[in-house]
């Protein structure tokens, strides 16, 4: 993202939008800062959790400039969770939505995070927010069945299942998500941020996908399954098939706006509407910085 770019995304982020001005000091106060100290830092991520980062974390500096950097499918997360609920994070990076569901919310967290360097990232975060006791990360990737697969290393975010085109890769240990998910545990939301590998790990997870207790699925079908010969709309269709629709939400007015189609980024899918308004309509409120919501 261009430095034009990312102050446009600061500046016109939903939690920013009462104080601009504030938001590009925070910016460049990270920029100054994150060049004359290396390490990692910890600052408040939420009034009752914190994140460690460090320079080139891309999604978790855009929580330090944000507030929540995915404000619409973090504040759907914060609203519709509750304490002991099961959420899946697979694709967690350094754990900014594991922090807010098991941190915040005290939910419990099966967090899934391939990348060893990433991972090490995301233990220090379950370990700072003492979260050990209901949060279980594995570093692994998921898939439609168990082996190996290669991943690049070097694109933070970005990193993904090796094409014959990627240099920088490392070798990972695959398991389906149906596999590792004990017969007793019932997740009540699936967030998947896999960058393109989204069929291989529905693949894997259908007797997940018919479970009655799961109810939304954050998903990202932004087109990156291409790369790999895959038609997202097939994705869509499939969970169709399997009772979810798609939903905008808005979390100041606390609305889920049905859409015909999945969007350019996260989707958020769901079964049992009245059940998921209900939740969201009744949680406590949530205040990041400035704003109340």
């Amino acid at each position: 993202m261009s430095l034009i770019s990312l102050l446009k995304f600061i500046t016109n982020h939903p939690l920013n939008r009462k104080s601009k001005f504030n938001a590009i000091g925070r910016f460049a106060k990270w920029q100054i800062n994150s060049r004359l100290n290396p390490y990692p830092v910890i600052y408040a991520y939420t009034d009752k959790t914190k994140l460690i980062i460090q320079r080139s974390m891309t999604g978790a500096t855009g929580n330090l400039y944000c507030g929540l950097h995915e404000f619409t499918d973090m504040g759907f997360v914060l609203h519709f969770l509750r304490k002991d609920d099961l959420f899946i994070d697979i694709g967690a990076n350094i754990g900014s939505y594991t922090v807010l569901a098991g941190g915040h919310i005290g939910a419990n967290v099966i967090s899934i995070e391939p990348i060893p360097q990433t991972f090490a990232h995301l233990q220090r975060n379950i370990a700072i927010n003492q979260m050990n006791k209901n949060v279980r990360a594995y570093n692994i990737a998921l898939g439609s069945e168990k082996g190996e697969l290669s991943f690049t290393t070097s694109l933070d975010t970005m990193n993904h299942v090796a094409t014959a085109s990627d240099t920088n890769t490392i070798q990972v240990p695959v398991d389906a998500l149906d596999t590792i998910l004990d017969k007793e545990e019932d997740p009540v939301l699936l967030k998947i941020d896999v960058e393109g590998f989204e069929t291989h790990v529905l693949s894997g997870a259908s007797g997940t996908l018919a479970r009655n207790k799961l109810k939304a699925i954050i998903i990202e079908l932004n087109g990156s399954g291409e790369k790999y010969g895959y038609d997202e709309k097939k994705l869509h269709e499939r969970l169709l098939e399997n009772g979810y629709q798609p939903y905008r939400y808005n979390p100041f007015e606390r609305e889920l706006t049905p859409i015909e189609t999945f969007g350019s980024h996260n989707t958020i899918y769901i079964k049992d509407i009245d059940f998921v308004r209900e939740r969201v309509r009744t949680a406590e409120k949530i205040k990041i910085r400035d704003n109340s919501f």
